[in-house]
């Protein structure tokens, strides 16, 4: 599942143009990007405005693996992401 906030109406069309095969929870007022910590009022390139992260959580309701960006365009390798789901 992804978290965005922007507003829904233009997340709509872009799950609509795209067909993404995953669900999208959308969080205009940013409780749930507080909540992960990921939220942050003032960046370098933008304001008001998400880090990007990734959190694996289990069934239990764990988080088995966290990665918070500390720059936008800052992303965990894709093996790391897959080395954590297999290591489950």
């Amino acid at each position: 599942m992804g978290v965005v906030s922007q507003k829904a109406r233009a997340v709509r069309t872009y799950i609509e143009d795209t067909g993404l095969p995953f669900d999208i929870l959308i969080d205009e007022r940013r409780d749930v990007l507080r909540a992960y910590g990921v939220w942050h009022r003032v960046g370098l390139d933008a304001w008001n405005i998400a880090r990007p992260a990734v959190f694996l959580i289990d069934t239990d309701r764990r988080i088995r693996y966290s990665f918070i960006a500390d720059q936008q365009r800052q992303f965990p390798p894709q093996e790391e992401i897959l080395a954590a789901i297999d290591a489950r």
